[in-house]
């Protein structure tokens, strides 16, 4: 537990509010205000144009409200990977919260300024927003934490998502934030996070391995180490840290295209784009859509189900801190595994059960639990670990453009299943569950076939263990005795032992 250090800590739990929290709160948000907006767009468009909306219309803008997320985080991951080089992790994550800010305003003073427009370009930002936040977070994390915590400390990313789609459905409680008169207030609590985390992170430390390898600054990324760490001696980390760029072919930050061609990460980079795929296509968005129905059939009055709602963002946030609890003891591979495989049982059950909910007065109770199921199953590993790994199978060259390509993936498949889902479910109706139970089994048979565990394995340990299925050589032991005499000696004037260097970190 000494590892756990208030600066890191602080890192953390500020860089997430300020990043993943936002992007969990966008993506239950709107649920609870959408008729207040759609009626919003009905007056507005009446108060301009004389008459009312046509229905076509008045669905296409509110499709547009909604999925314009997904694009603007499409923008976001694509912009990335230049921000981070120029910015750094820390500067990238500061920029980040003038665009929360300006989407706060834009979304808080829509209808008074009576413009539609204001809400849809507000949607846009908030989510390029989170497209940066969702790359930028990860890679912060998973760079300034000692690799024994980095999978703990990279689930807070998971946790504080899941945290935001709990506050945005308490939120939206009629009681509170729910209603005609105040729903616009909903984005205004949008710029708290945002001015949270520009209170405290610029009193935090860049990430080290950003300094060395990319800024060559020693001392900062020395002086980074002894904060996060909280011990005066990280000569080893440190030397870590040089083997590491010493290793590298280019020590320039490569471009997604030199990433694509590279064939010494291919394997790294086709785990990645599956796993950030399944994320999304997993089905876990469709279950959001449906929890009211199903409550609704289970015969509960229509004034309770926003507070049985509440339950699916608690038990979400639950799981996502005991996989944050585990995953250093069990490890990243069996729990992405675990959780697919529960996903693929849990929707095959719910399928039998929305079949049967007719017949049978109390199947909608089943169909609930398994809803809860779905969702438990699903923070238990998937909802967090992508985004760990894609930190964890790159070393610091690539990992800008990987998170680049991971984000695109992960943005491109949100959007698709916001698009694809609703004719999928009028097509198939009940059995539309079973086209996920399809992606979460074929995902965790790739996982169980190709990816290694990556829990307390340095960087250069996890790029060796793709060696063998890249069918490039691995960088044999003598060699690497080679680059570390070569290299300058440490402190002391003795050079650094590799076996001590591998273990520290």
């Amino acid at each position: 537990i000494k590892e756990w250090t208030t600066c890191l800590l602080s890192a953390a739990f500020f860089g997430a509010l300020g990043s993943s929290f936002i992007y969990g709160y966008n993506l239950s948000v709107v649920n609870a205000p959408a008729l207040f907006i759609k009626a919003f767009y009905n007056t507005t468009w009446i108060e301009r144009y004389g008459e009312p909306l046509a229905a076509e219309t008045a669905t296409l803008l509110w499709s547009v409200t909604v999925s314009i997320f997904a694009i603007g985080g499409l923008l976001g991951a694509l912009a990335v990977s230049i921000i981070l080089k120029v910015l750094g992790r820390k500067g990238t994550l500061l920029l980040n919260n003038i665009f929360a800010v300006i989407a706060a305003l834009l979304l808080t003073l829509g209808e008074r300024a009576k413009s539609f427009e204001m809400l849809i370009i507000g949607r846009l930002i908030i989510g390029v927003n989170s497209g940066i936040a969702l790359s930028a977070l990860p890679m912060y994390l998973g760079e300034i934490t000692p690799r024994h915590i980095r999978g703990s400390i990279g689930q807070f990313n998971s946790i504080l998502i899941c945290l935001g789609v709990f506050m945005g459905q308490v939120l939206g409680l009629p009681e509170l934030l729910g209603q005609e008169s105040r729903w616009s207030y909903l984005f205004s609590f949008l710029a708290l996070p945002a001015i949270l985390q520009l209170c405290v992170l610029p009193f935090l430390p860049e990430s080290p391995r950003y300094l060395l390898i990319e800024r060559r600054d020693e001392a900062g990324a020395e002086r980074a180490f002894q904060r996060f760490l909280g011990k005066k001696d990280v000569s080893q980390e440190l030397e870590e840290v040089h083997a590491e760029a010493r290793a590298q072919e280019n020590l320039h930050t490569a471009s997604v295209l030199q990433l694509l061609r590279s064939p010494g990460v291919r394997w790294q980079l086709i785990t990645i784009i599956i796993t950030m795929a399944c994320y999304q296509l997993c089905g876990l968005n469709a279950i959001w859509y449906y929890t009211n129905g199903i409550l609704r059939e289970a015969g509960f009055a229509e004034n309770i189900i926003p507070y049985i709602t509440l339950s699916t963002g608690a038990i979400e946030t639950l799981a996502a801190i005991i996989s944050g609890l585990v995953i250093e003891r069990i490890g990243r591979r069996p729990l992405l595994i675990f959780g697919f495989s529960a996903m693929a049982v849990f929707f095959s059950l719910l399928t039998v059960f929305l079949n049967f909910q007719e017949r049978l007065s109390w199947m909608p109770y089943f169909s609930y639990i398994s809803i809860l199921a779905v969702i438990a199953s699903f923070c238990s590993g998937p909802g967090g670990i992508p985004f760990v790994l894609t930190g964890e199978l790159f070393e610091q060259s690539f990992r800008p453009a990987a998170f680049m390509i991971a984000g695109t993936v992960n943005w491109l498949s949100n959007f698709a299943v916001g698009l694809l889902f609703p004719f999928i479910q009028e097509t198939l109706q009940s059995f539309a569950f079973l086209v996920f139970v399809v992606v979460c089994v074929l995902g965790a048979i790739y996982l169980f076939v190709v990816l290694p565990e990556t829990k307390n394995k340095t960087f250069m340990d996890i790029s060796k263990s793709f060696a063998k299925i890249n069918k490039i050589p691995a960088p044999s032991p003598s060699n690497e005795m080679e680059l570390v005499l070569s290299s300058k000696p440490d402190m002391n004037g003795r050079v650094q032992d590799i076996a001590k260097m591998e273990s520290s970190f």
